[in-house]
């Protein structure tokens, strides 16, 4: 052998030892998987999802308070508010009416019972935050709820003024006056409290009203209570548990939504999906949704996730660019004044 051979062979280094058959074959099953994977997840092979994104009104229009602060589910939202450019109170008739004047499918509210037997539209477990008025708001009476000023805490500015005060003097609704305001729109309940007599009650109020909830599609969240109690009482209407069920079914989801079979927590659910993680859930949008639908499942796209902070909505119109234009589920916002017209070319 010549030097230039001996170096060429140098080069080429030892005769390559053939592969193992069984190394081959788990190689080809490893492609099979993850082309499988890939195919079986695949949005552009489903079909197109039907219908278009449907807005949940958070509290329809409300003040919308500093984000940045570190609150959660209970914090006084009133002392972190953003300087007010308008007089418009959440859970209000006004409220309701002028969410759906800008775009919203679904008005959410918020019911608390009185001491004396009757039940008002008011997010806060207190009166202490947002009004004049001191006290649990279950404790109190509706006459003395009607008294008081919800605008009177609302500051944008650590207190030294409060824009707000005495322009809600008496507008504390009742549940019956929102149903007026909305005698044929959707709305989601939202039961505060664990008590599931809230439940029994409440479905009282809107039988009395004559209102058909299933035919005009309202629904109710809450507790694990009151919306068990609600399920029992109107079955045909979409009842869920947002903190349990919710949870439940979107991490589920993530965890075994590649297999292609949708788990049992999602059966007739909901699925909760932050706008900045939707590249977690298998098959997002087209497949995803069609397998939702396939076991009578709502998908809602909610706004970014933060840990420590409770679920927001939607509060920037530029978001709503994040959001497939495929997707046909609902979209909780919570600037239902700036993100509502910016959805209505896309409805279209």
């Amino acid at each position: 052998m010549t030097d230039e051979q001996d170096w060429a062979a140098g080069l080429e280094g030892p005769p390559k030892k053939p592969m193992k058959r069984s190394t081959r074959i788990m190689l080809w099953l490893f492609a099979a998987l993850v082309a499988w994977l890939t195919l079986s997840n695949a949005s552009f092979l489903a079909p197109d999802p039907e219908g278009k994104a449907r807005l949940i009104a958070h509290r329809g229009v409300y003040h919308l308070y500093d984000k940045r602060a570190a609150i959660g589910r209970d914090t006084c939202t009133a002392a972190w508010a953003l300087p007010p450019d308008h007089e418009v109170f959440e859970n209000t008739p006004d409220s309701m009416r002028w969410a759906v004047g800008l775009g919203a499918n679904m008005v959410e509210i918020d019911v608390a019972p009185t001491k004396d037997g009757r039940m008002v539209l008011f997010h806060d477990w207190t009166v202490d935050c947002r009004t004049d008025g001191h006290g649990n708001t279950r404790d109190l009476t509706l006459a003395q709820l009607k008294r008081l000023d919800i605008g009177h805490g609302y500051t944008a500015d650590g207190g030294k003024s409060f824009p707000l005060r005495g322009k809600g003097i008496g507008k504390m609704p009742t549940v019956e006056e929102g149903l007026a305001a909305l005698p044929v729109h959707p709305i989601l309940f939202n039961f505060k409290s664990k008590d599931a007599g809230e439940a029994d009650q409440l479905f009282a109020i809107l039988k009395a009203s004559g209102r058909d909830s299933v035919k005009l599609g309202d629904a109710f969240y809450g507790g694990a209570a009151p919306v068990k109690r609600m399920r029992e009482l109107m079955p045909d209407s979409w009842s869920f548990d947002l903190q349990r069920d919710a949870r439940a079914c979107s991490k589920d989801y993530i965890t075994y939504g590649w297999t292609g079979f949708v788990p049992e927590s999602c059966r007739n659910g909901v699925l909760a999906i932050p706008i900045n993680y939707q590249w977690a859930f298998w098959g997002w949008p087209d497949r995803l949704i069609a397998r939702m639908d396939s076991v009578g499942a709502r998908v809602i796209v909610f706004g970014p996730y933060e840990s420590g902070k409770s679920n927001e909505g939607l509060t920037d119109p530029r978001q709503l660019a994040k959001v497939p234009a495929s997707f046909n589920g609902y979209i909780w916002v919570d600037n239902i004044r700036e993100v509502g017209p910016a959805l209505r070319p896309r409805q279209k």
